[in-house]
């Protein structure tokens, strides 16, 4: 009778263990392993052109003949003192600030053809410096998705093997000022003082929260002024300093002062 009980209960016992301890096929590890791997997004940059007014024309036919998709221009002041003027043979002219989207190859080429056509080496002329981004909204990175190598001259850069290192170090910093209107003569002597050469002037007005404005303690929607500031590396740290100490958010001129990196620029001669 024992026998018989036994009998009936090992088979079911054996095949439950089956079930629990069954192996794992080769072909579901390999399949589990293997994943395909997602193609890395295209790596952009943000591109300035500071120019004179006159030349604006010359910067925006570069980037409708290398089909450039956003670019943006606006108008600005340079801050240059009236010795360096004097000594670059310019006037207090009014200066076109021209900003774009482009691939990290085409970046490359649009500002050497802009440093070609309108001599950037020459001092006075202009400046150009790009900037990295780590972020885009999606339908704007699809875009460059689509069309990665869009010419041949993208093409032939690209098998020069220029260099396109994310996490190289940076020589030069764009410091961004956001100040009270009517102030810019003397925040831009102070960045004078602690080194810096000169910078452009742009016409702004704030908008912001109104829990940013208690916070802060100043008047966000009045009059703005955004300065921009090239300057290299080691002088970065005590133009920053020295304009924070004395146009800081405690001060009249209630200034928001920042910088990020520039990977590459032109027209810094003097």
């Amino acid at each position: 009778m024992a026998k018989k009980i036994l009998s009936k209960l090992l088979p079911n016992l054996t095949s439950s263990k089956s079930k629990t301890t069954k192996p794992k096929t080769k072909e579901t590890s390999v399949s589990a392993a293997v994943k395909p791997k997602k193609p890395k997004p295209p790596q952009l940059k943000y591109i300035f052109f500071i120019v004179n007014w006159n030349c604006a024309n010359i910067v925006t036919d570069i980037l409708e003949e290398e089909k450039v998709r956003f670019y943006f221009v606006g108008k600005g002041m340079g801050t240059a003192t009236s010795e360096r003027l004097d000594l670059l043979g310019i006037g207090a002219e009014e200066k076109a600030i021209i900003t774009c989207l482009e691939q990290d190859i085409g970046a490359h080429i649009l500002m050497k053809e802009v440093s070609k056509k309108i001599n950037l080496a020459n001092p006075g002329t202009g400046i150009s410096f790009s900037v990295p981004l780590s972020a885009i909204n999606n339908p704007i990175l699809l875009i460059f998705k689509q069309s990665i190598l869009k010419n041949e001259k993208i093409s032939a850069v690209e098998k020069k093997g220029v260099d396109t290192d994310m996490a190289k170090k940076y020589s030069h910093d764009l410091i961004v000022a956001i100040i009270n209107h009517g102030y810019s003569d003397e925040f831009m002597d102070t960045a004078r003082e602690a080194g810096a050469a000169g910078g452009t002037i742009l016409d702004a007005r704030g908008q912001a929260h109104e829990g940013a404005v208690k916070f802060f303690g100043v008047s966000v929607q009045d009059e703005k002024e955004i300065i921009l500031i090239l300057t290299n590396d080691e002088k970065k740290v005590d133009i920053m300093r020295s304009l924070s100490e004395k146009h800081g958010l405690n001060s009249k001129t209630h200034g928001i002062i920042f910088s990020v990196p520039v990977d590459s620029v032109m027209g810094l001669s003097l």
